[in-house]
């Protein structure tokens, strides 16, 4: 977990969507800091907008020594250090770069556009049903075993 500095990474929590507030700030003042993000589609009635959206909601990654701890409570929207077993929560170096590598290869699941006649998995039942009509996001499917006729609405 720690690098030729002596330094280990941790888990800092803040406020809601600070992530990336938090994340320049503490950049700004000298802190090694990793706050993964992915860009995605968001729709509005009257446009659509690609966003920038963290993978850990309300986390940031630091690289700290022990000596610079207090440091991050200087930044506005950081909260406090997450805890497991009584002790700081530490992230291994492997870790971060496993994370670096998922993002950097853009490894996002796919939203297949979903069409009359296809087979899909129905939330809650567990079954395999045969898409019959789809209107916004309100589906009716046959289900393959049993033959009934279900609603269901994605997500």
């Amino acid at each position: 977990m720690t690098g030729s500095t002596g330094k280990k990474w941790f888990v800092l929590l803040t406020k809601p969507r600070y992530e990336l507030k938090v994340s320049e700030r503490l950049s700004k003042i000298g802190v090694a800091v990793y706050a993964p993000v992915r860009t995605e589609v968001r729709q509005w009635s009257d446009r659509k907008k690609k966003v920038t959206v963290p993978l850990l909601p309300s986390m940031v990654l630091v690289q700290l020594a022990e000596k610079e701890m207090a440091l991050v409570f200087e930044v506005p929207g950081v909260l406090r250090f997450l805890f497991e077993h009584g002790e700081r929560a530490a992230v291994s170096n492997a870790e971060i770069v496993a994370m670096k590598t998922y993002v950097a290869a853009g490894v996002a699941p796919a939203k297949k556009q979903l069409a009359v006649g296809d087979v899909v998995q129905v939330p809650l039942l567990e079954q395999q049903a045969v898409l019959l009509s789809i209107k916004g996001k309100k589906c009716l499917a046959q289900l393959q075993k049993l033959g009934a006729v279900v609603s269901f609405q994605l997500s």
